[in-house]
């Protein structure tokens, strides 16, 4: 059955029941007029059967006109109970005239009206009244007022979580901020009824429509609230070129206690997905009272770790960075969020070899979150020296004091550009994959790599220069225009990682993991987008210049090399990697010898210990230079 059959088969059930309740009604007050004082004689067949006539008649024409019909009962609310009343009132002007006409049929007419409306009102919200309570438990919702001010916006999404949105904004003990004008269903169920008083004006196929008509009717275009599985992707994509077509602002709208605070959708909303059903206890029982240590804590994800890790109550959390204001910031805000958890921030880098031993001697970590890096790829080929300094041995000797101090787990952030890496970036990652596990082998620490890709506004990502090209007037600046990449949510991509550390318990063991990034996003779309975000049209009122792709850039990226056997984990959205990486007794010198070339800024050496280390960059680059100089 089809939406608009089965609202239409709806609202001929919800207009049957008014009428037959009308109906009944009046039979019933026949009945109890005949058997009072009022009337003398055999009761009046011929009367009640006329009254009853005439009245669904004028019921049915009143309701009709009023529209009673298209009412949602399980959502109804104070509009709906005015607009109920307003058609009895309707009805019983309809039925008067009627009744005045048929006076010398009719028997005590004025007194079987009166007690036919008041019947018949009280089984009209008795009906709607229990169809509350099955829904929602509270049938006396009905009658809670709603306010009339507030910010006028238009809300999108399913039904489910309108319903929500608009019982918390109706209910609300102060009135509400948000006046709510109409409902947008984005599966176009229930097409011309209403949720709680509050007309469905169509689906998403009719949001332009109805955005201008609202726009004529009120003065002013609304704003757009999208909540539930209008937030999607493909949701937010089709809503966010129609808003930005009829000028309209779209705002987010939750479905939570907060569901009266308007927000901007920010470019996370693209990467909506189902929630995940994610097992908390493992996490829990490897951080809770445990010694913790995370280096590059201070950093976009390394600070996320942190929030999330002091949120478990581990008996100490220490943080390691090497830039003073982000270990700051992130020193202040746990002071706030976990004010019972033992914080320790400790400033250094991890290139330094002493400071290191130092940190990890008086933290005892028993988990070791190893963040630090650096990864902005075009700055790394030209700054190749200190990208193998930092991302290589700054791994290396952050698994070395792991293992010195007795460390039971080690976790490795990686990169999808360590996968056939056509960059410095992503070789020192992928390098720095196979020294942690070769490390762990050696000793009795297990040890977690987690491969993902890009964490949106994370520092030096693309969209917190979008969105200064936006703010600036433009124009938004593209590598190419056909470029994709993963891209995941910094709170997502770091519950993930909490959890693939879990994943692995046998000691000396080394495991890869891949986190579940879902489709790659065409850069373009994003500029677009966000654009979008901003109330204005893509090459209209921003314009979008392509300028190339820079040093070390590739077009796609990739999570797993081909020759990579990829295996799902009892976690949702980590999936483990079988990588062998086929390195032999050389490894440690030529490790050793990469490292020392870069501390005494040798490229060219550097270069080639590199490319000998990791192949894949070696045959790589041998094709780009190859490339570059025919």
């Amino acid at each position: 059955m089809t939406p608009q059959r089965a609202a239409r088969r709806a609202m001929v059930l919800t207009l049957g029941f008014d009428v037959t309740m009308a109906a009944i009604a009046m039979i019933m007050a026949s009945v109890l007029v005949w058997s009072s004082d009022a009337v003398t004689g055999p009761f009046s067949f011929v009367s009640a059967i006329t009254s009853t006539c005439a009245f669904v008649l004028a019921v049915f024409a009143g309701f009709v006109i009023r529209g009673v019909q298209k009412q949602v009962w399980r959502h109804m609310g104070w509009p709906d109970a005015v607009m109920t009343v307003q058609a009895i009132g309707l009805s019983g002007l309809i039925y008067l005239p009627v009744m005045l006409l048929l006076n010398g049929r009719l028997v005590a007419p004025w007194a079987t009206f009166l007690v036919a409306t008041l019947l018949w009102t009280i089984l009209l919200f008795a009906g709607r009244m229990f169809a509350l309570s099955r829904s929602t438990h509270m049938p006396l919702q009905i009658f809670s007022p709603v306010s009339r001010s507030g910010q006028p916006v238009l809300l999108v999404g399913d039904a489910e979580n309108c319903v929500t949105v608009l019982r918390r904004l109706q209910n609300a003990p102060q009135g509400s901020k948000v006046r709510v004008l109409g409902v947008v269903e984005t599966r176009g169920a229930n097409p011309g009824r209403a949720i709680r008083g509050v007309p469905i004006m169509g689906s998403l196929e009719d949001l332009g429509n109805v955005i201008d008509v609202l726009e004529v009717r009120y003065g002013q275009t609304p704003w757009l609230a999208v909540t539930g599985i209008a937030r999607s992707r493909e949701n937010m994509l089709q809503i966010l070129e129609i808003a930005s077509s009829h000028g309209a602002e779209i705002m987010a709208l939750g479905g939570d206690e907060a569901a009266q605070i308007l927000e901007p959708v920010h470019p996370a909303d693209l990467l909506a997905r189902p929630e995940r059903q994610l097992d908390i206890a493992p996490v829990r029982s490897i951080v809770t009272s445990a010694n913790v240590l995370v280096t590059g804590g201070g950093g976009t994800i390394g600070a996320e770790l942190t929030r999330q890790v002091a949120a478990l109550n581990p008996a100490c959390l220490t943080i390691l960075d090497a830039s003073e204001f982000n270990l700051y910031s992130i020193d202040m805000a746990l002071g706030t969020e976990a004010p019972d958890v033992q914080i320790m921030s400790r400033l250094g880098d991890v290139r330094d070899v002493s400071r290191l031993a130092d940190v990890f001697q008086r933290a005892q970590p028993d988990l070791v979150i190893h963040a630090a890096a650096l990864k902005h790829v075009p700055l790394m080929e030209h700054n190749l020296c200190e990208a193998i300094l930092t991302n290589v041995g700054g791994a290396v000797n952050a698994a070395r004091a792991a293992v010195a101090v007795g460390a039971r787990r080690f976790v490795f952030i990686s990169t999808d550009k360590a996968v056939d890496p056509d960059n410095v970036m992503g070789a020192t990652k992928r390098l720095a994959e196979i020294a942690v596990s070769r490390i762990a082998a050696d000793s009795r620490m297990s040890a977690s790599m987690v491969r993902f890709g890009n964490v949106l506004g994370s520092s030096g990502s693309v969209v917190p220069l979008f969105e200064r090209q936006i703010a600036a007037g433009g124009p938004v600046t593209l590598t190419d225009p056909g470029v994709t990449r993963y891209f995941m949510t910094v709170e997502e991509a770091s519950s993930l990682v909490l959890q693939a550390a879990g994943l692995q318990a046998l000691e000396g063991a080394a495991e890869l993991f891949v986190l579940d990034m879902g489709e790659p996003i065409p850069i373009l779309q994003l500029a677009e987008t966000m654009i979008r975000l901003k109330g204005l049209v893509p090459g209209v009122d921003i314009e979008i210049v392509t300028t190339g792709l820079r040093d070390g850039e590739k077009m796609h990226e990739a999570l797993t090399y081909r020759h990579e056997e990829v295996s799902p984990t009892t976690v949702d959205g980590v999936n483990r990697v079988a990588s062998p990486n086929g390195h032999g007794e050389l490894f440690e010198k030529q490790l050793a010898a990469l490292l020392e070339a870069a501390g005494r800024r040798d490229r060219g050496e550097a270069l080639r210990l590199l490319g000998v280390l990791v192949p894949e960059y070696g045959a790589n680059r041998a094709v780009r230079d190859q490339r570059h100089s025919a």
